[in-house]
Parts: C-alpha cells; sequence; structure tokens
C-alpha cells in the first residue's frame, strides 16, 4: 500500500463502462416498448406544469413520486445492485423521495420567479426529450437511452424541473435528494468515461 498515492477515483468503481452498458442495453430491452409511453408522459408533464402547474400541483408531483418508487425497485434494487453495492442505499433515498413528493407536492407556496419556473421548464423538457437522445448520439445506439421514469439520472433531473417550475411550499425538503441522486450519478458517468 506504499503506492496509494497512484490510485484515481476511477480505480474505486465497483464495475465498468462496459458493465453499466450492458446492465442498461438489458433493462431497456425488458422494458420495450414502454420507452416511447414514458417519453410522451414526461412531455405531457412538462406540458401541464407549463400551463396549469399551480391548479394541478398535487397530481403533477405524484406522477414523479410513482417513478421514483419504480426506479427504486425495478432498477436500483433488483438490477443494479448487482453490480454496485451502493445501489441498495440508492434505492432507499429515492423510496423516501417518492414519499416526500407525496406527502409534501401538494402543499402550495409562493409562486416561484419568472426565471426560476422557465429554468425548471427547460430542465423538465432536457429531460424528457433530450435525455433520450444521448446514446444514441453518442453512437451507442437506441438500447442505452435513458429515460426518465427507467433509469435514475433523468427520473431526477426531470423531478428538478418539475419542482422548480411549481409553487411548492416544501421545495427545500423536496430538492435535496434529486440534487444528491443526479451529483452521484453524473460523477459516476464522468469517472466511468474517463477511466
Amino acid at each position: 500500500m506504499s503506492e496509494w498515492w497512484t490510485y484515481r477515483p476511477s480505480d474505486f468503481l465497483m464495475f465498468s463502462a462496459r458493465s453499466w452498458g450492458r446492465l442498461v442495453d438489458g433493462w431497456n430491452m425488458e422494458l420495450w416498448p414502454l420507452q416511447p409511453l414514458l417519453v410522451l408522459a414526461a412531455v405531457v408533464l412538462v406540458a401541464t406544469t407549463a400551463v396549469r402547474g399551480s391548479t394541478l400541483q398535487g397530481a403533477i408531483t405524484a406522477v414523479p413520486a410513482l417513478a421514483w418508487i419504480w426506479v427504486a425497485w425495478a432498477f436500483l434494487w433488483e438490477r443494479f445492485s448487482t453490480i454496485n453495492t451502493g445501489a441498495s442505499w440508492m434505492a432507499a433515498a429515492f423510496a423516501v423521495q417518492a414519499v416526500l413528493l407525496l406527502a409534501l407536492g401538494s402543499a402550495a407556496g409562493p409562486a416561484p420567479s419568472r426565471g426560476r419556473r422557465q429554468a425548471g421548464l427547460v430542465i423538465a423538457a432536457a429531460a424528457a426529450v433530450a435525455s433520450p437522445l444521448l446514446a444514441p448520439l453518442a453512437g451507442h445506439g437506441w438500447t442505452r437511452a435513458e429515460v426518465a421514469g427507467a433509469l435514475p439520472d433523468p427520473t431526477a433531473l426531470l423531478t428538478v424541473g418539475l419542482l422548480l417550475a411549481l409553487p411548492l411550499r416544501h421545495l427545500r425538503w423536496l430538492l435535496p435528494i434529486p440534487l444528491l441522486a443526479l451529483a452521484v450519478g453524473w460523477t459516476t458517468a464522468w469517472l466511468l468515461w474517463t477511466k
């Protein structure tokens, strides 16, 4: 252990980019043809938030809550935990987020500023539409596409966008887990692709 300084952060990952890719490929093949419906549902959710966000806030936050619990169980607990021992903790955090969205998502608060609302809608739209296109544009094919409601990062990104666009009383309780999930996911992706 005298050469500990030669280790890089990516050396501590429990899986490779290839393992992650196979996991996502297999998951997407199992889900097919659900992905186009998930993309459509996310687009409708963003449009509903843009048009009637304040009046349908409880329903709008309930939809991502279902996605969070689904991703927690079906992807993180059942699949990702086979290659990453930390995935079970992520699954627990996703389940907590689902409960928070259901419990606190309908409590109306002050209207968001115009800038925050617009930023939230742009973020949510990017999660709904742009996120699934990243893998095919990078040359990985459609089976590697990451869709909100099926995989953690786009689900968290869609949720952050929706939360920023809505007049929520408990925003400070609803944002930390999605932001932490994005930090973990994007750091892991960066380490995988720079390895």
